[in-house]
């Protein structure tokens, strides 16, 4: 292993801090028999390989190294190495789903991006030298680099889908999810890790083939069997991304919890409200009705659906009554007035101030009480 670590001009590409000449010792440092010393060297490296997001001229370069990793055995840690490569690759999954990784795009974005990568390299400065458009064809291609090098690792991952270890079974039908462009080498084995018998390997391996894969008939027939909960869960998730919205597959949707699943953050009852777009209109009270009853249980995709379902028009003009808001938006204002736990997820204060309305939850109960409502 690592054999060609230092063929690598680490010194002469940058990731977020500059010169990526420290790499190579964190890369080494993953295999630490110190669980502590591997916590913060996986930290550091999404501090300076994946900053807030970003990937950099290094980031691919330390990809293949990551995939030697998974892909050995004895590696500690390989659920979360195999995690932080998806993160390479695609960024954060909440951008794609439900609908899976534009690749098209990402090109189609590159486009000029490596003639001016090889011209003047990657670094912060030559970033800041570049006009706009140039400096977006130049990430672009930097993004679509990592993302090649991590889909280079597909024969891994699959293999991967046959280890011991469940969580690691998990991770790798996760990763498989994101890239079309080798569904022909994944699909079949994503197509028999619907059948593991770890229920969170299967239900996330049926997620991943609906991503890539109209599998209708195989999705129905696990979601109208006696599946685990969590399977058919899962499989109304993958039949929704295909736009079939059966009453099997709204009541499965309405009823998902979250779960151990790597999508959105383990977060499977949002993964579930986000589905809901493609089976049920914007104004289906049955939605609504789903998104109220889960504001309080933490998740941040709920609370943004409910927003955006709710106001589908956009913001509210500045100085709007809230006696001027429709019965239905009235609702959803009390329940964000009276739910203290939704102003502590991430950017929600955020996603109101986008829809025109008060930006903290003093703000949402002073503008909710101005009116006596029903």
């Amino acid at each position: 292993m690592f054999e060609t670590l230092h063929d690598v001009p680490w010194s002469d590409i940058d990731h977020a801090y500059g010169p990526a000449d420290d790499v190579p010792a964190a890369l080494r440092a993953l295999l630490s028999d110190d669980a502590d010393v591997r916590k913060k060297t996986l930290w550091t490296l999404y501090g300076n390989i994946f900053h807030q997001g970003t990937r950099y001229e290094a980031s691919s370069y330390a990809v293949p190294f990551l995939l030697e990793l998974v892909a050995d055995p004895s590696t500690p840690d390989r659920p979360a190495l195999i995690e932080l490569l998806v993160a390479l690759a695609i960024g954060y999954d909440e951008s794609y789903l439900p609908d899976g990784f534009p690749i098209g795009e990402l090109r189609a974005g590159a486009a000029g991006g490596a003639e001016l990568l090889r011209d003047g390299g990657g670094g912060f400065e030559r970033f800041e030298s570049l006009d706009e458009q140039d400096q977006s064809r130049l990430q672009a291609r930097i993004e679509l680099n990592v993302y090649e090098a991590v889909a280079a690792g597909t024969p891994t991952l699959v293999r991967l889908l046959g280890d011991a270890a469940p969580e690691v079974r998990r991770q790798a039908a996760y990763a498989l999810g994101w890239f079309p462009e080798s569904a022909p080498l994944s699909l079949p084995a994503l197509r028999a890790a619907t059948a593991d018998p770890d229920p969170t390997v299967a239900a996330t391996a049926l997620i991943a083939l609906g991503l890539l894969d109209d599998a209708r008939a195989m999705m129905l027939a696990l979601l109208t069997g006696d599946s685990p909960e969590i399977v058919r869960a899962a499989a109304a998730v993958a039949l929704a991304r295909r736009h079939v919205s059966t009453p099997a597959v709204v009541s499965e949707l309405l009823r998902a919890t979250s779960s151990e699943l790597p999508f959105l953050g383990a977060d499977l009852a949002g993964l579930a409200a986000l589905s809901l777009r493609r089976v049920l209109a914007d104004d289906s009270e049955q939605a609504i009705d789903m998104l109220l009853g889960r504001l309080a249980t933490g998740s941040l995709a709920i609370a943004q659906e409910l927003v955006r379902r709710a106001f589908p028009d956009g913001p509210v003009p500045s100085g709007t009554p809230f006696d001027d808001l429709t019965a239905g938006q009235k609702r959803v204002v009390h329940a964000l007035a009276d739910t203290p736990s939704v102003w502590r997820l991430g950017n929600f204060f955020w996603v109101v101030g986008a829809h025109g309305l008060p930006n903290s939850a003093e703000k949402m109960r002073a503008y909710a009480g101005t009116v006596n409502t029903p």
